[in-house]
């Protein structure tokens, strides 16, 4: 590897909006993001299928068509 031309690699401390908080490494010092593995839905189970089954049955009955 050469010298001098690769960037310093820190113990960076992730900060997410829900309060958790973890280290992992990273070319940056800190870092803040919106979501994280405690609390996204398809993670925690939490997932909200009703809107989703909803925009299935409007198309259903807009064009027709029967769930058999």
């Amino acid at each position: 590897m050469k010298e001098g031309i690769h960037p310093n690699y820190y113990q960076a401390k992730v900060d997410c909006n829900c309060g958790n908080e973890f280290v992992t490494g990273s070319t940056k010092e800190n870092i803040h993001v919106e979501v994280c593995s405690k609390c996204h839905s398809f993670y925690t189970g939490q997932q909200k299928t009703a809107t989703a089954r909803g925009r299935i049955d409007k198309f259903n009955r807009k064009y027709g068509v029967n769930a058999e």
